[in-house]
């Protein structure tokens, strides 16, 4: 198997995690746990893990110079992106919410056109047009509205948390480029986890560990160990054979991944708005990802 077709199947392999994240996720907060907290508890899980694999990895050094874009990832790939869509997603509506997040992948190709000068094939731009068209088509006509309490503030917060991951892919690109994944993950993410520490302990404090029920700690684990930890890694995967803007088109799957798991747990109905969104999305993904891609 090509690497190229390793680094698809570890993005494909992302969206699938974050569809079911969505589920799982919902069921922790905010009833046992606070969005701020949660995201202390998944921060600080994964930066062990990360270096406890470290061990195992390479011995690279990591020049000094590359630091502060290591502290940029970590800002923008971590703290930033956690806190801005929790907090966003509190004051307004799933729907909304996820209709803003898949506008990263269009943001994703201009940054890229500006800061990496990558030049757009039309059949690209088509395909990621298609697909948000798609992604646009399942969460506006799939599910119910559902409530805001203040859905300026909060849009504008997902928008940001779009941006702030567009910003990520691309600085993160030019660190794999030059290092070994293994050495630069763990301090992205313990940069971040300093950065998320003011934000989180609080809310972490009022964790009644000992009420807390088996499931939901196992739901806890698996957005600590998969949505977060293995999700980072496979992130990175993917980046090493691929364009930023072909890694954020993969954007698209998570709403799709996580209606068919609602559908598989029978929390949602099959339609043909969800056919026809599930066509839509993945033609715009085969155009993104076709092998004749310099990507």
């Amino acid at each position: 198997m090509s690497k190229r077709t390793w680094a698809l199947l570890a993005a494909t392999t992302v969206s699938i995690i974050y569809g079911l994240s969505f589920t799982i996720a919902k069921d922790v907060m905010p009833t046992y746990v606070k969005p701020y907290g949660f995201i202390l508890i998944r921060v600080f899980g994964a930066t062990i893990l990360f270096w406890l694999i470290s061990l195992f990895g390479s011995k690279e050094k990591i020049k000094r110079q590359d630091f502060p874009r290591i502290i940029a990832a970590a800002f923008f790939g971590v703290a930033l992106n956690m806190l801005t869509f929790f907090k966003g997603l509190s004051f307004t509506s799933p729907i909304s919410a996820a209709v803003i997040m898949v506008t990263t992948p269009i943001i994703v190709l201009i940054l890229s056109t500006i800061l990496m000068k990558e030049k757009m094939k039309k059949r690209k731009i088509f395909g990621i047009l298609l697909g948000l068209f798609g992604t646009f088509f399942l969460i506006l006509y799939g599910k119910s509205i559902g409530n805001a309490t203040n859905a300026s503030l909060g849009n504008f917060l997902v928008f940001i948390n779009a941006v702030s991951y567009a910003f990520y892919l691309i600085i993160v690109k030019r660190l794999m480029d030059k290092y070994n994944a293994f050495t630069f993950v763990k301090w992205i993410y313990t940069f971040g986890l300093l950065m998320v520490i003011p934000f989180g302990w609080n809310e972490y404090q009022e964790i009644q560990w000992q009420t807390l029920p088996s499931i939901i700690l196992w739901e806890i684990g698996f957005v600590v160990v998969f949505t977060t930890f293995f999700t980072y890694l496979f992130n990175l995967v993917s980046m090493r054979e691929l364009k930023p803007t072909t890694v954020a088109v993969f954007i698209y799957l998570q709403p799709l991944f996580a209606t068919l798991f609602a559908i598989s747990l029978g929390k949602d109905e099959l339609s043909w708005v969800k056919i026809v969104s599930a066509v839509l999305i993945f033609t715009g993904v085969y155009l993104v990802t076709m092998k004749k891609s310099i990507s």
